[in-house]
């Protein structure tokens, strides 16, 4: 999954930032209104930490502009204003949440985690299709429970195509959220990927889930 932070305060900003690599995001970062816009309009993100006070445009004008471009991807908002009247501006905007500084890092993870899940449609973090069962919050991939291991990028690809099941994804759409803007991998990375997934996930089952599309991408569905 992928998260672009902005944060205009740089120790803030670069603790977050090493928090979510830690848990396995992958994650870009700015500090200020302008260059976030800019993020928003060249990539694709799973989720948006937004700071309120920024630099420049102001992270209220932020979420205005990216909602009025009917971009619904999460946004959870910081702040150090705690009233009221600000936590009822930023939800009248169309923040998802909003968060007040100072805050303990297993909260913002649960707020991040809570955000995905509805976006999605999902009521918890296990995922699951056919007998295959994925916990996001111990990273645990089982099939026919039988456990299965699998890597950083394994896990985030197959966590991506479990949140969008039955979705016909391409291969730039899935690149897009599982590596941020310092990635210089070969255009070829997706398939290899998916080959190591098929042979841990479907090589051993009569019922294939991992399926090609001809020409656009992959799917991960029941029927063929």
């Amino acid at each position: 999954m992928r998260i672009l932070v902005v944060e205009d305060e740089p120790d803030l900003n670069d603790v977050i930032v090493k928090k979510l690599e830690s848990e396995h995001y992958a994650v870009d970062w700015c500090m200020n209104g302008d260059e976030a816009i800019d993020y928003i309009n060249c990539a694709e993100y799973d989720a948006i930490i937004l700071d309120i006070m920024l630099p420049g445009i102001n992270g209220l004008e932020v979420l205005r502009k990216i909602r009025l471009q009917n971009n619904k991807t999460p946004v959870l908002l910081l702040t150090a204003r705690d009233s009221i009247e600000d936590r009822v501006a930023g939800l009248d905007k169309g923040a998802d949440d909003y968060l007040v500084k100072p805050f303990a890092f297993d909260e913002l993870l649960a707020r991040i985690r809570a955000m995905i899940r509805r976006s999605s449609g999902h009521v918890s973090n296990i995922l699951s299709i056919a007998d295959l069962i994925m916990d996001c919050d111990f990273r645990e991939v089982t099939r026919g429970g039988t456990s299965i291991s699998l890597s950083s990028k394994e896990f985030a690809i197959l966590e991506f195509m479990m949140h969008n099941k039955g979705i016909v994804l391409t291969r730039e759409k899935i690149s897009q959220h599982i590596w941020n803007y310092d990635y210089e991998g070969g255009s070829n990375v997706i398939d290899v990927y998916i080959r190591y997934l098929r042979k841990k996930i479907d090589e051993n089952f009569s019922k294939k889930l991992i399926h090609t599309i001809r020409g656009t991408g992959y799917a991960l569905r029941e029927d063929e």
